[in-house]
């Protein structure tokens, strides 16, 4: 996790030392001959003959997945979670730094959603990752609809000459006890490079949640406890294929192919007790799920002062048949909690990227467009308590046009970017439930402006400051009336068709020093912020949860990350610089400390309002015989996140160990995750007519063992096929 930030210290660290060196303190002594030498030594550095696990920037930080133990043995959903700065909320979304996070595959925005896209990363194994990168303040050559920061998810194209293989399994147990294997093949023959990735998850755990619920429209205030045990099966089947066909010095074209099949299953022991209410309702949900992705992309390098064009098509058609049958009897009475749906999504995604750099005058200008449509349909028939059936059909049709174009200019030490991105949005809804239809059709045309700046104090020290505006869509899992969880009299569960749009303004500042250090701050205010809850009306005992706005959101979060490499206090300078040569050698810990504090306009809560200080760790050392351990923690403690309260603080420890055998083509490693079982959510939830303890705890102690044997061309140097036309800085940073 956070070690992937440690390189950057040690190899800053290492060149400073470097400097202070016997060795060229004795070569200062030489007239001329020491200034040619110390010309070498500035040019040749380490980052050249290291693995980089991170590169910093003022306005995002790639992190390198693919080498680091404690990311890449389980799913995509764990390895983000434990990348610093990450934080899940009690409702189960993703924060980078406070702000809320767009996911992207590949430079593509993800179209799933909610549930689908956390099932969807659950499945994709981290093993396929070849970097992450974090874009704290996204510019105009990203979608608007970024909200806050984006997580986009590089998978792995490295290609070898000829044809080389991986063979990977993780075997989890706790309770219960399955394998996850997969083959990794690729290669290289003349200008085509290929990869195919093959593989088979099967995960059985449970789900425990309570609701200690509290109506206060009643006189006096009547009281439910809910309690519902699921214990789920998930089979997933995953093939990943891809080619890079180099058409000339100047040209590539990368087709890819995704196909993900799913065959999940859910089984619910629910209770409901309250007063003269003892309530039972069993069920089984089955739900078979298939994603088919297929991205084209061309890269062409126009002439040599470096004028690139990058054509991005991209689609995907996602399916989902949930069927969920009552399984038990009430007080001898037969329950009935039947729902049927059949959910399909179809989306298409052009976009092109063209950059026309001016080196003569440090000036680079970025100009682009894309076009995209998603089409949802969602059709659930259910029997509630009742066997005459009740029909909900719902449509999504989104479509969206954007241009953009983003001017970066150097000034000496200040780096400047302005950029304005224009999108016209229309979006129709339609929802029928029952024969009553609600009908919603939204269109908007608006600019979204980015502007920001880099001043560089020296070459290990700068300062940025950035400001975005951006505009969040409600997706289709906030919005469709068939998104259900928990389903029966007295519980019901459904999104919200009459849910707008929210608008940011996103203001960010931050120093980083030797590529290491980051503190820095934001501020993000929200208009029509849409956030999960749990409602009543009034004189019902029925507990709904949905998606509700509220009419202003503001964040205030302060950040610092820093390591403590621990082998220059205790093993001295000397030691330290020479296991500066392999940073796998590296004992240190790593910090990462957030402060987060949320207000909210137009709403009144029946709790204090108290700020959190999130806090995490991670540390790595190198026991004898070439063990490597690594370890990490963090703790959100009591206070409000969002408009949930949390009443006992969210915390996990985990352990690894790893080892390689036979030269380094086989990995064994042992790990544990949630080493003390102490990781569940315990909250507040507070609004009108209604006030709920919620309480969840996944069977997150898992222990895993992990096998990795590579063979075929191995010790072969890597041909690259790639041009890289990737504009300078292109999300929205600073050229140098």
């Amino acid at each position: 996790m956070k070690s992937l930030l440690m390189t950057a210290l040690f190899l800053a660290a290492g060149s400073a030392f470097a400097q202070e060196s016997p060795k060229e303190s004795q070569n200062q002594s030489v007239p001329d001959t020491t200034k040619t030498k110390i010309n070498e030594l500035k040019e040749v550095t380490v980052y050249g003959n290291k693995r980089q696990y991170i590169k910093v920037e003022s306005d995002k930080t790639t992190i390198s997945v693919r080498d680091n133990a404690m990311l890449n043995s389980g799913s995509s959903l764990e390895a983000v979670k434990k990348i610093p700065g990450v934080i899940t909320s009690p409702s189960g979304s993703i924060t980078l730094n406070s702000k809320g996070v767009t996911i992207y595959i590949d430079g593509a925005p993800s179209s799933l959603s909610g549930t689908d896209l956390q099932n969807y990363l659950a499945t994709l194994p981290a093993n396929s990752i070849e970097k992450v990168e974090l874009i704290y303040n996204p510019g105009a050559s990203y979608d608007a609809r970024s909200s806050g920061s984006i997580i986009n998810i590089i998978t792995s194209s490295k290609r070898k000459k000829g044809v080389n293989a991986s063979f990977n399994i993780n075997y989890n147990f706790n309770k219960y006890q399955k394998p996850s294997p997969q083959v990794l093949l690729n290669g290289k023959v003349k200008d085509l490079s290929w990869q195919t990735m093959i593989g088979y998850n099967y995960i059985d755990s449970e789900n425990l949640n309570t609701n200690d619920q509290v109506f206060t429209s009643f006189t006096p205030n009547e009281h439910l406890f809910q309690r519902n045990l699921a214990k789920m099966t998930n089979r997933n089947f995953y093939w990943r294929t891809g080619t890079n066909y180099k058409l000339n010095e100047k040209s590539n074209l990368l087709f890819n192919y995704n196909l993900n099949l799913g065959n999940d299953r859910v089984s619910s022991d629910a209770s409901t007790m309250g007063t003269g209410i003892d309530y039972t309702n069993n069920s089984l949900s089955k739900n078979k799920n298939n994603n088919h992705e297929l991205s084209l992309q061309y890269k062409t390098k126009l002439d040599t002062i470096g004028r690139t064009l990058d054509i991005t098509a991209f689609s995907n058609f996602f399916g989902k048949r949930p069927l969920t049958k009552s399984t038990g009897f009430d007080n001898g009475t037969p329950t009935y909690y039947n729902g049927d749906v059949d959910f399909k999504l179809a989306n298409y995604y052009l976009k092109y990227d063209f950059s026309i750099p001016f080196k003569k005058i440090d000036f680079t200008l970025n100009t682009g467009g894309k076009y995209n449509t998603i089409k949802v349909n969602d059709k659930g028939i259910y029997n509630l308590n009742n066997p005459t059936a009740s029909v909900t059909d719902f449509d999504y049709t989104e479509n969206n046009l954007a241009f953009y174009v983003e001017a970066r200019k150097k000034i000496k030490k200040l780096s400047l970017t302005a950029g304005i991105r224009f999108e016209d949005y229309k979006v129709d809804r339609n929802a029928v439930r029952d024969g009553n239809e609600t009908q919603v059709n939204f269109k908007n045309s608006n600019f979204f402006p980015n502007v920001s700046a880099l001043y560089e104090f020296n070459e290990n020290v700068n300062l940025s400051a950035s400001y975005s505006k951006k505009i969040q869509q409600a997706d289709y899992n906030t919005l469709d009336p068939n998104n259900f969880a928990n389903f029966d009299q007295y519980n019901s569960s459904n999104g919200n068709p009459l849910l707008k749009p929210t608008f940011y303004d996103n203001y960010e500042l931050k120093l980083n020093a030797f590529q290491f250090v980051t503190i820095g701050g934001n501020y993000t205010v929200a208009k029509d912020k849409n956030q999960f809850i749990f409602e009543a009306k009034p004189g019902e005992l029925v507990s709904n949860s949905t998606f509700q706005q509220f009419d202003k959101f503001k964040t205030l979060s302060f950040y610092a990350s820093f390591p403590v490499p621990l082998d220059y206090f205790f093993k001295g300078k000397e030691e330290f610089q020479k296991r500066m040569s392999n940073m796998d050698k590296m004992n240190y810990i790593f910090f990462n400390i957030n402060y987060i504090k949320t207000t909210t306009e137009g709403y009144d809560f029946s709790f204090k309002n108290k700020p959190i200080v999130n806090y995490s760790a991670e540390a790595q050392f190198i026991l004898p015989w070439n063990i490597k351990n690594s370890m990490s923690y963090f703790i959100l403690p009591k206070g409000t996140w969002e408009i949930y309260q949390i009443t006992k603080p969210i915390q996990e420890f985990d352990i690894t160990f790893t080892r390689e055998f036979m030269n380094k083509n086989l990995k064994v490693g042992l790990h544990c995750f949630d080493v003390f079982n102490s990781n569940e959510i315990n909250a507040l939830v507070s609004s009108t007519n209604l006030e709920t303890q919620f309480h969840q705890k996944p069977d997150t102690r898992t222990f895993r063992i992990s096998l990795t044997y590579n063979f075929g061309n191995l010790a072969l140097k890597k041909e690259n096929t790639q041009i890289e036309t990737e504009k300078v800085k292109s999300s929205g940073g600073f050229g140098r």
